[in-house]
């Protein structure tokens, strides 16, 4: 016997806005499976452009520039989740989506490999010495002189932050011959034969090569500043590829300038251009030994193919099943479809009697609860309830009255 296939909300009535380039993996996962209206630009969109554009959106994905505020999430009468196909999800008002019941998923390990072989590649440049002697080469002028340029192995990296991108970097440093040390906040695993550091400072004072891979908090806004530079042996060099506000650029021209830091590669900055070809500026433009990229550690095709299968699958799960695993904003739940009845989905604020009275209003008109599951955050609570078909209707009039209701849609 053939199961019956289960379809969602009607596929020709859900919107889907892909900013930004999305990779094709992106739409073609959603045009495959039937849905017509997927719309994608090669560009960000600004604030006022992207409330005009969301009224009638249902998912939408973006990369790091297009900034989701809570005015866009007022905007969005439809929204039922927004892609992030990077790693971070700084540019979502996360509080305003939570609140709104909006769900948020990301790619966080997607681009790792990517990220790590550049952070490896810029090493070898710097202790090489390689992009003064490009410059000198473009310029004409031959520059054939091993003076200040070293191999890799038996050098020492000092990795900030041991999570995904770090602990990636430590193994190929390692199969390199460098020796590997990392200082995290959290307790970390070493791997191979990687050595954690109990101080930042400790770190600093051993590393030939300091790498960052730390998220934007506050408690990383210039994480890499004036005093910490101190520490740093005469003669290393820096990497960030992390998040833009960890380093105190200013600092480090100074102590690049001073002789202090011997080289740098920086490939986020605190202030970005919006566009490809605006204008750029860095306290570091027109050093020596300094690697300056475009935001570029985790652009490769096969990142962006990793990313967009990721994040694609996830806004497809959750639109179509209701599963909100990698979720930001909206609880955690993955279940399975149960046949022969009707998926509801209920997002409400987390208060005390909220799960009672859904039960009660229910059972008062004789609907039968097939399935119940929930998962609460600080904020909000993720009912799934899998319905009687017959009556599935009347149980979604009831469950949008319930109090504390943010938000509530028939799945299948």
């Amino acid at each position: 016997m053939t199961r019956k296939k289960i379809t969602s909300y009607p596929k020709e009535k859900i919107n889907i806005l892909f900013l930004e380039n999305i990779s094709d993996v992106a739409v073609e996962q959603f045009t495959k499976s039937g849905y017509t209206h997927v719309r994608k630009f090669q560009a960000a969109m600004s604030e006022d452009e992207l409330i005009k554009a969301i009224k009638n959106v249902h998912l939408l994905g973006i990369r790091s520039k297009t900034k989701v505020t809570e005015k866009v999430l007022q905007a969005a009468e439809k929204l039922q989740a927004i892609g992030c196909f990077c790693i971070g999800v700084n540019q979502v008002d996360l509080d305003a989506a939570t609140r709104a019941g909006v769900a948020v998923f990301n790619a966080p390990y997607s681009n790792t490999r990517s990220v790590a072989e550049l952070v490896i590649g810029a090493s070898i440049m710097l202790v090489r010495k390689i992009i003064d002697k490009h410059k000198a080469a473009h310029a004409g002028i031959w520059q054939k002189d091993a003076t200040g340029s070293h191999e890799l192995r038996g050098k020492t990296l000092g990795i900030i932050g041991y999570g995904n991108i770090g602990s990636q970097v430590s193994v190929l440093a390692e199969s390199l011959g460098m020796k590997v040390l990392f200082y995290d906040t959290e307790t970390k695993l070493p791997l191979g034969n990687a050595s954690d550091c109990r101080t930042l400072k400790d770190l600093l004072q051993q590393s030939d090569i300091v790498t960052l891979h730390v998220p934007e908090l506050p408690t990383t806004k210039n994480l890499i500043n004036r005093h910490n530079i101190k520490f740093m042996r005469e003669g290393s060099m820096l990497i960030n590829y992390a998040r833009g506000e960890v380093v105190d650029l200013d600092a480090l021209r100074k102590a690049i300038l001073s002789g202090q830091v011997a080289g740098a590669a920086i490939d986020v900055y605190p202030v970005e251009p919006e566009k490809n070809g605006e204008a750029f500026e860095c306290p570091l433009q027109g050093l020596p030994n300094v690697l300056l990229t475009p935001h570029i550690g985790g652009s490769t095709q096969e990142a962006q193919m990793n990313i967009g299968q990721d994040v694609s699958s996830k806004l497809f799960q959750y639109l179509e099943k209701g599963a909100s695993t990698g979720s930001h904003s909206i609880p955690a739940l993955a279940l399975p479809p149960q046949e022969d009845t009707h998926r509801i989905l209920h997002i409400h604020y987390n208060r005390p009697g909220v799960m009672s009275q859904i039960n009660t209003s229910l059972s008062k008109h004789n609907i039968n609860i097939l399935g119940q599951y929930l998962k609460t955050n600080e904020e909000i609570g993720y009912v799934v309830l899998d319905v009687d078909k017959h009556i599935s209707k009347q149980a979604l009039e009831l469950l949008r009255h319930i109090k504390q209701t943010i938000k509530v849609r028939l799945l299948y």
